[in-house]
């Protein structure tokens, strides 16, 4: 089957022509910066990895099928995939740019640092493995990021590929593989080098004696570098000029960056190896699709619903059932969609909200509409934000939320925080309001509302402002059209929608729309009080709505809502659609196509590491900027040329337009580059420019608005959190206007907040202040759990805010460090001089020992055949069904475990099989904590086996398994003894008492 996944692997690689490579330094812009434009980076090791884990993954998943189309299955990895990825590659890229991680050497194997970099990279991985298995996965997804980058830097930044080592160092990640004597402080490792490149500047015992040492470069002022120290070198490190002179860093092709430029193919291949095992590995104990969960491969869009329960809401709780049965039924019917969607739904009422039920299993989220019930009133208002901040906080990026209420928000006071999680994770916000603003009298259900003439009209406009943000829409509509209106549930939450147009007005508009040959299908969303509207057809075909069916477009005309769908195929060109209003009203028109985009905002960094460093939160008005747009969903046969972004109003119009550094798209997830002379200081939208390989314009819009403004939060620390323990987020407030108060509030999804209120802040112009917030985490807490604080900070003399979201998790303070067991029940061997005559057996027992639970199980050595199934507690009916062994047995053929019964050797891993060469079997959805009954079967002629075993929390034991011995069992443990507790001693010493062989590593 390997060999099979390697052969589409290469097929792939062939089809998709990947762009020259890039470097050891931050990202792509960094081959600008050091002019060595055939380095590789961070950025595209860790892309290039997490593309071929997913490739791989699908192939081997898909196996049965035989109508994989591997170019169809390249493309449809959209923008949730990229955004996946590229918050794996910023988190790896941020590394050397975080005031609180840049200069320490314990995250870049500086300085020697090696053990504590070696403990800090442990650590990451534990962090990674365990979010994952929690299906925190955007947490998962940082901690991955900043895994890689260590890893990295381990082979460009120690002297391991100066040892001549053209494999990689398993020890880093697996404390049981033979570790490397590290070079002592009074040790010297380099000689003196006085050029750029640094040619044989390494100490021969460092390299080239029996057993060399391992050692790193020194880089700037700290630590302190001894005499006789290799340093980092390149232009940017300080410790250079200090004996011994020069450096060994193979981070790039440039001389004036890396002194042992020479070597850098060598160090940034072994890397790329390493980084691609790490998502192996990682798969092994997670399984497949958790895997492909992780990055959000072939998905379809969350499905998020915020709902009033109160007494008035039965229709809209009706609605969002039926809408619910009906997008679950479709998607059963898609063969293409073999994982499974997000499901979320957060009620609310007054004073109450949540709480979160979250589930991937369709029938349960079935269940939990079923359950909703529409009870209880009061006064108007209710906790509405509180229950979206939850839905925001749990859902995946790029997801679309549908709010049902009938009521005002109660708690205005999270909308600056709402506003926040909207734009960091770029989450529309749909609102479906059963109620008129306008309306004086009379009172709506059964909900005991205080008169209408006491509530004021505006009291939605906070709802409007929050969709307008997001690019979602504000419906307002009625009990007697909330099921029809409710189809844009079913109309945006396929995964191939793509925006062709977003804009606002106020009065009587037209407006044009592109439709091109990536597009399958169009449908126009128009919100507000329509009185008509005509629609013009590239070939200028002529239609009015309402009216009579037409020859281009079905109205589905509705309280609050037009839908239009254009009669398919869509004709290919420009649209275009004139409307008369008696009010404001909001146009989305959304295609079916993989073609679209993503972008972020970056400003050039210089301190340790050339690069661009991402901006986080809005941009800055009025400054310098740098633009990167990743296209996404491009088939290789498009050819599909981008030349520039033109940045958009509220009302649609036109700002300014952005250059783009490239010509020509060829393959999902290339990032282009624009600069901005300047930010504009009022709101816009983003719409991307090009043509396709006939010529034909190309459009793509991004519908959330940006925020400029005039005040920055930059976070500088992100701690560990531990239950019973606190701890405190460190972060400086720039202040780019004039000077002035500023409103500072934190909000945090779990309560563990020691001080919620806000706090009130002068800062100067062109002035910052640092300050921290203190999280009070209780003993009760859940570990592996992950927690969302949202910083936002408001002027109070202009509209200027801005915000930082950070990610966090309460980790366990003892980690489960002990690997699995292994332990002999029954050897049988008959091996004549002929060993194809005779055969050998082994009856195992595997258990982890620690509270992780087993993960998974491989056979990587041996020709034979491995069988599991589970023991289980059950107690036998009779003791005639038992047969229970009496111990201690000592025979070298019938030797049986003294506390298991053949009764309780129960197939509840439906009779699995291994034979060499088969990937890991995933076991940790099948079983908890229970030990693992296997049986290996071989012929004579293959003597030796190896069984691999992983727990949850990324431990090993490798069992080694051996005919022709008394025993059967190889006894060669290297696992670290020093790690066991004394429940673990106590354990070994029963097994031993009761003549059980136990199998070491």
């Amino acid at each position: 089957r390997s060999s099979l996944a390697l052969t589409h692997l290469c097929v792939l690689v062939q089809l998709f022509p990947l762009p020259t490579c890039h470097a050891f330094l931050p990202n792509f812009w960094s081959r600008f910066l050091t002019l060595s434009w055939d380095s590789w980076t961070h950025q595209y090791m860790t892309e290039q990895a997490i593309l071929n884990i997913t490739i791989e993954t699908w192939t081997e998943m898909m196996e049965d099928r035989h109508d994989v189309d591997h170019v169809e299955l390249y493309t449809s990895l959209g923008r949730v995939f990229w955004r996946a990825v590229g918050e794996v590659a910023s988190s790896n890229a941020a590394m050397d740019f975080l005031s609180s991680t840049r200069s320490d050497p314990i995250y870049h194997f500086d300085s020697e640092r090696v053990e504590g970099a070696t403990q800090m990279l442990r650590q990451f991985w534990s962090q990674t493995l365990q979010l994952t298995q929690a299906k925190e996965y955007q947490g998962a997804r940082q901690s991955l990021g900043q895994l890689f980058h260590s890893l990295q830097d381990f082979y460009s930044h120690s002297n391991w590929v100066e040892m001549g080592q053209r494999r990689l160092y398993l020890h880093l990640l697996n404390p049981n593989e033979p570790p490397v004597p590290i070079a002592s402080e009074d040790t010297p490792t380099c000689a003196e080098c006085y050029r750029f490149s640094c040619y044989n500047n390494l100490l021969e015992e460092m390299i080239h004696q029996t057993e060399p040492l391992l050692t790193s470069g020194y880089f700037s002022s700290y630590p302190v570098k001894p005499a006789g120290k290799c340093s980092h070198g390149g232009i940017l490190d300080s410790s250079r000029r200090q004996g011994a002179e020069g450096g060994i860093n193979k981070d790039s092709t440039s001389p004036m960056f890396s002194p042992h430029h020479f070597l850098h193919k060598e160090a940034a291949h072994l890397a790329s190896m390493a980084t691609l095992r790490v998502l192996r590995d990682l798969r092994n104990i997670v399984g497949s699709k958790s895997i492909l969960r992780l990055f959000s491969v072939q998905q379809p869009p969350a499905l998020v619903f915020v709902m009033d329960t109160t007494g008035s809401m039965f229709e809209e709780i009706t609605a969002a059932r039926l809408r619910t049965l009906s997008i679950i039924q479709a998607r059963g019917k898609n063969r293409q969609a073999s994982l499974p969607g997000t499901f979320i739904l957060v009620p609310f009422h007054d004073p109450g909200f949540g709480p979160v039920m979250e589930t991937d299993d369709s029938h349960q989220f079935m269940q939990y509409m079923e359950d909703l019930t529409a009870l209880g009133g009061g006064d108007e208002p209710e906790m509405c934000l509180s229950a979206l901040q939850l839905a925001l906080t749990h859902s995946p990026p790029l997801s679309e939320i549908f709010v049902f209420t009938d009521a005002s928000p109660k708690d205005h006071h999270l909308s600056k925080a709402v506003q926040a999680l909207i734009l960091e994770k770029q989450i529309k916000v749909n609102f479906l309001l059963t109620e008129d603003p306008s309306h004086k009298g009379g009172i709506k259900g059964t909900r005991k509302r205080k008169r209408r003439e006491t509530l004021s009209p505006g009291r939605f406009s906070l709802y409007s402002s929050i969709a307008s943000i997001s690019g979602g829409l504000t419906i307002f509509t009625t009990n007697k059209d909330i099921h029809k209106v409710s189809a844009i549930v079913e109309d945006t939450t396929t995964s191939s929608k793509v925006t062709l147009l977003h804009t606002k007005v106020d009065t009587d508009s037209s407006h044009t729309f592109r439709v091109d040959t990536a597009v399958a299908k169009v449908m126009l969303h128009i919100t507000g009080q329509l009185s008509n509207c005509e629609l013009v057809s590239p070939s200028e075909i002529r239609q009015s709505l309402p009216g009579n069916n037409g020859p281009l477009a079905v109205l589905d005309s509705l309280k609050g809502l037009w839908r239009i769908q254009l009669l398919p195929p869509p004709e290919i060109g420009v649209w275009q659609l004139t409307v008369k209003s008696n009010g404001p009203i909001t146009f989305n028109i959304l295609g079916d196509s993989s073609l679209d985009f993503l972008y972020y905002f970056a400003k050039e960094a210089n301190e340790t590491h050339p690069g661009l460093r991402r901006v986080e939160g809005s941009p800055i008005a009025g400054v310098p900027v740098f633009l990167v747009v990743a296209v996404t969903g491009v088939s290789p046969s498009v050819g599909v040329s981008f030349t520039h972004v033109t940045l958009l109003g509220y009302k649609g119009e036109s700002l300014q337009n952005v250059q783009l550094n490239s010509s020509s798209s060829h393959w999902s997830g290339e990032e282009l580059l624009g600069y901005m002379d300047s930010v504009p200081r009022i709101p816009f939208s983003l719409r991307l420019l090009g043509r396709d390989k006939n010529g034909n314009l190309v459009e793509r819009v991004s519908s959330e608005m940006v925020q400029p403004t005039h005040v920055q939060i930059q976070v500088s620390s992100a701690p560990t959190l531990l239950p019973g323990h606190s701890s405190s987020v460190m972060f400086e407030i720039f202040n780019h206007g004039p000077n002035r108060y500023f409103s500072l509030s934190a909000e945090d999804d779990h309560s563990i907040l020691s001080q919620g209120d806000q706090q009130r802040l002068f800062i100067d112009s062109r002035g910052s202040v640092k300050r921290k917030v203190e999280l009070r985490v209780p003993f009760t807490a859940r570990v592996w759990k992950a927690i969302t604080l949202t910083l936002t900070v408001q002027a109070e003399d202009s509209s200027d805010s801005n915000y930082a979201v950070v990610h966090l998790a309460v980790l366990p303070e003892d980690p489960d460090n002990i690997p699995p067991a292994c332990a002999a029940m029954q050897v049988e061997s008959s091996c004549p001089s002929v060993c194809s005559q005779g055969y050998w057996q082994v009856s195992l027992i595997a258990k982890d020992i620690g509270q992780s639970g087993l993960a998974s199980i491989q056979l990587t050595k041996g020709e034979g055949t491995l069988s599991l199934s589970e023991v289980t507690e059950d107690k036998p009916k009779d003791e005639e069904t038992s047969r229970r062994v009496p111990h201690p047995v000592d025979t070298s053929k019938n030797r049986k475990h003294p506390l298991v019964t053949e009764s309780e050797l129960i197939l509840q891993l439906g009779g699995s099989q291994l034979v060499r060469g088969d990937h890991p079997l995933n076991i940790s959805e099948r079983i908890q904590r229970e030990p693992i009954a296997m049986r290996y079967s071989s012929s004579c002629c293959s003597p030796q086996a190896e069984i691999v075993l992983w727990d949850r929390a990324g431990n090993i034991r490798r069992c080694h398994l051996k005919a022709g011995q008394q025993r059967a069992l190889q006894n060669n443990n290297r696992a670290g003894s020093c790690e066991c507790n004394s429940m673990l001693v106590l354990i070994l010493a029963y097994l031993l008492a009761c003549n059980i062989d136990y199998i070491h590593e």
